[in-house]
């Protein structure tokens, strides 16, 4: 890669990594619910009108909208707003390489090698040790939703897989008109009309910046930047950098929010950082219909968009690596 581009990279990484703080910082502002369907708004808006239409089914949008933008995004807001720290949230919600990989060998039919095999037990044993450095500096139900969010994050991952959209931008623009109104039903109903409300009468700049940041400069730039990277490039060239991303979580929610890292956290960065790696750039083999290996590989990482990044918090178009964003 040239070195502007392999600077790119590092950007958007920082950026989806910053995105947690960012989060922990907007949850000060607003109910997790409402911030979930305020940043998918945002996001959509005005972006829907300079896409063109949608260049695959409705009905992998709706899809991918449910499954990524409210239940992984929801789950995470909530578990972040339960108590669940931002830099440990950044380096948990990884573990959606392991379920994405144990969903495709279900679903498409991917039957992952050796190597992807020790990634994945590589990634449960720093997710074992992340829950124990959790249960001693957070609550156990925040954890949960986070891992649950990962898990429908591999949800999403598959389906986009099935989608295989011709144009990743397009696509994910369209996939945040989906969410915004299932959530914002979600949080009147759980979070109540009066606490809304009184969110956004509240709203001040510092607000205003919260949703600017996760809407536009996470997903939609981070996004933008990802795909544009990725049609230049190798997705086995590209993916590798989203790996950076738990590490600038982690070290500027200990910068900004003055989280401490504990060695257990480290030990549990190292595993899952390592166990993502090789069971995101190791290459499945697709089984046939006579369940004779094809030898045709995955190519790059099972992992999405995004939130985020969407990153996340992203997405994976067919043979293209997705952002792992917040």
């Amino acid at each position: 890669m040239r070195p502007v581009h392999t600077a790119l990279a590092v950007l958007v990484a920082a950026v989806w990594g910053f995105n947690f703080v960012v989060i922990e910082i907007g949850l000060d502002h607003f109910p997790p619910l409402l911030l979930s369907a305020l940043r998918f708004l945002v996001a959509a808006l005005p972006a829907v009108f300079f896409v063109g239409r949608p260049k695959v089914a409705w009905k992998w949008i709706a899809g991918v909208g449910i499954a990524l933008g409210v239940a992984k995004f929801g789950l995470l807001f909530t578990g972040m707003d339960a108590g669940m720290p931002a830099g440990l949230s950044s380096l948990v919600l990884q573990i959606q390489a392991v379920f994405t990989a144990v969903l495709a060998a279900v679903v498409l039919r991917e039957r992952p090698g050796r190597v992807r095999v020790l990634g994945m037990a590589v990634a449960l044993a720093g997710i074992a040790v992340a829950a124990v450095d959790g249960g001693t500096s957070g609550p156990v139900l925040g954890f949960t939703l986070v891992v649950a969010a990962a898990a429908c994050w591999g949800v999403s991952n598959v389906l986009t897989r099935r989608a295989a959209p011709p144009d990743a931008l397009n696509f994910m623009v369209w996939v945040c008109t989906v969410p915004v109104l299932p959530l914002i039903a979600l949080s009147l109903l759980l979070e109540g009309p009066e606490r809304d409300l009184a969110a956004l009468r509240a709203l001040d700049w510092s607000g205003v910046a919260v949703i600017g940041y996760v809407a536009w400069v996470s997903t939609v730039f981070g996004f933008a930047a990802w795909s544009y990277l990725l049609r230049r490039y190798p997705a086995s060239s590209v993916a590798p950098f989203s790996l950076l991303v738990p590490v600038f979580g982690m070290s500027s929610a200990a910068l900004v929010l003055g989280e401490s890292v504990s060695g257990l956290r480290w030990l549990a960065a190292v595993l899952l950082v390592g166990g993502v790696a090789l069971t995101s750039l190791a290459p499945a083999r697709a089984v046939n219909r006579t369940g004779v290996g094809s030898g045709v590989s995955a190519g790059s990482p099972p992992a999405t968009a995004a939130a985020s990044p969407v990153p996340s918090g992203s997405l994976r178009t067919s043979g293209a690596a997705a952002p792992r964003s917040g």
